[in-house]
């Protein structure tokens, strides 16, 4: 599968039993952990209530795939930030270079990979909803389903637009040739959309789920994306009422262990607004497929990884003296990690992201290392400071202190000595203030190199870098799109 958008947009459908029967062995949670099944032709699926469970399965599945976790979002949504280099060997894929110093060009495999992978997403989520209400089931289920997959094609749109700018918009599955090659939509439509699905999902997700359903997205997760998406879009009123109402659920708390909140056992904990569920499948190893944290992982020691998206200096001095976050956030070479695993001072490199680290003893020959660790996507700190720098633009000073000093609160713990509250009360400091923060909570969670830009600071912070205005506020748009396109897809500025 080379183009999702336009002549080989069948080649995606006809790809979808094949993921179906790959994703239900893939996770964790019992709702996809599902024995095999025979590869059942699409003119026989879509039948039962069975069916669109399976359907909706998939595509939970495939949120853990290399394209959606690995090297491309690495590559288009990490390494263009001050806080992460390519890392690994000098030698080793050294293509990932050209993300972070600003030179990659419209044919660089990563950039295709990224587009493959949110349109192979989206086409999954579109399957659902283009033949489930043909389908007798329960109407409550239904609707929930809708709403599941909604939420998760918004998540797609959302990584598409901040990446690109215009993509091409698919609510539908095509129905005939005439529909396969379409243009882009101009980014302010493809926003529109992705609020108005993650409006209709959180009007019927549930506020929690129990049991075998635990990690599907819920109503939580629908209105945090959704403040997110207005953020970038500087509704700062949508993004105050959206968080509000997150923080208003009642289900939601800052995990006191910031260290720990990381750890395997702690997955789906109280801080868990939207979790990309993962594992390590006994005696299946091509179903326990996450890559997410063997990439990352210290290389050069067993049970470790590839060592790749490793943090740099920048990101290590960005931390406050006596910041506990700074070694949560960074497996320094030569350290003993809580769990008792010695990274080597032999590592190939001086840091690596320790958010993704799982204990060695954890790893198992034949699989991938690390395959059990989940994706935070988002957590409840970030609601608070999209709460926070929301409250500041529209000038509500104490709501802004509020959910700023309650993240400080819980990084410093019972150390009254280290980050006191912030105190300011004038707009630009407390920005600034509330920037600072959500670099240094969310470090190395694929936020940073975004944020950047949104706030406008593009060339002052990743300028020494190669960044240029006018340009690299996105990436190009594969060149493979384009000519497969026959020129119906154009090229973003400057590539």
């Amino acid at each position: 599968m080379k183009n999702i958008n336009s002549k080989s947009y069948l080649r995606t459908i006809g790809l979808f039993m094949v993921l179906i029967v790959f994703s239900l062995t893939a996770c964790k949670k019992s709702f996809l952990d599902v024995a095999p099944q025979g590869q059942q032709p699409n003119e026989q699926f879509w039948q039962s209530e069975a069916d669109v469970t399976k359907a909706v399965n998939a595509v939970y599945g495939n949120l853990r795939s290399w394209t959606e976790v690995a090297f491309a979002p690495i590559a288009v949504e990490s390494l263009g930030s001050d806080d992460a280099e390519k890392g690994s060997d000098a030698q080793d894929a050294t293509f990932m270079n050209d993300f972070d110093n600003f030179t990659a060009t419209s044919t660089e495999g990563q950039l295709q990979d990224f587009w493959n992978g949110q349109y192979q997403e989206i086409n999954l989520c579109n399957q659902v909803l283009d033949h489930i209400d043909t389908i007798p089931m329960d109407d409550n289920l239904k609707a929930r389903y809708i709403g599941e997959a909604k939420c998760i094609r918004a998540y797609s749109y959302f990584r598409l637009v901040r990446a690109f700018g215009d993509v091409p918009l698919r609510l539908h599955l095509p129905v005939d040739a005439t529909e396969f090659n379409i243009p882009r939509t101009p980014k302010a439509d493809v926003y529109a959309a992705i609020e108005q699905d993650l409006a209709d999902a959180a009007s019927v997700l549930p506020v929690s789920y129990t049991g075998e359903d635990i990690g599907r997205v819920t109503k939580g997760s629908a209105l945090g994306l959704h403040a997110k998406v207005a953020m970038y879009q500087q509704k700062w009123q949508d993004v105050y009422d959206l968080t509000t109402q997150v923080m208003g659920l009642g289900v939601y708390s800052l995990f006191p262990d910031y260290q720990e909140l990381f750890r395997i056992e702690n997955e789906n904990s109280s801080e868990s607004v939207f979790e990309i569920q993962c594992a390590l499948i006994p005696g299946n190893p091509d179903a326990s497929n996450s890559q997410y944290s063997q990439v990352q992982g210290a290389r050069g020691v067993t049970g470790g990884g590839w060592g790749f998206n490793v943090p740099t200096q920048t990101l290590a001095d960005a931390f406050e003296t006596g910041d506990p976050r700074r070694d949560a956030t960074i497996l320094f070479r030569g350290e003993t990690t809580p769990q008792g695993d010695v990274i080597p001072l032999t590592a190939s490199n001086p840091m690596y992201n320790q958010k993704t680290y799982v204990p060695f003893s954890l790893y198992q020959s034949g699989f991938n290392e690390g395959c059990q660790q989940n994706v935070r996507v988002l957590r409840y700190a970030d609601i608070l400071l999209m709460n926070a720098e929301a409250a500041n633009e529209l000038g509500n000073t104490a709501q802004a202190l509020s959910s700023l000093n309650a993240v400080r609160a819980r990084a410093r713990g019972d150390n009254e000595e280290i980050l006191p509250d912030v105190t300011t009360t004038d707009q630009a400091s407390l920005r600034t203030a509330i920037w600072n923060e959500r670099h240094v909570e969310l470090a190395m969670e694929f936020d940073r190199y975004f944020d950047v830009i949104r706030q406008g600071r593009g060339a002052e912070v990743f300028g020494p870098k190669g960044w240029k205005a006018g340009k690299n506020e996105v990436w190009p748009i594969p060149q493979n799109e384009i000519d497969l396109s026959a020129g119906v897809l154009t090229q973003n500025t400057g590539y």
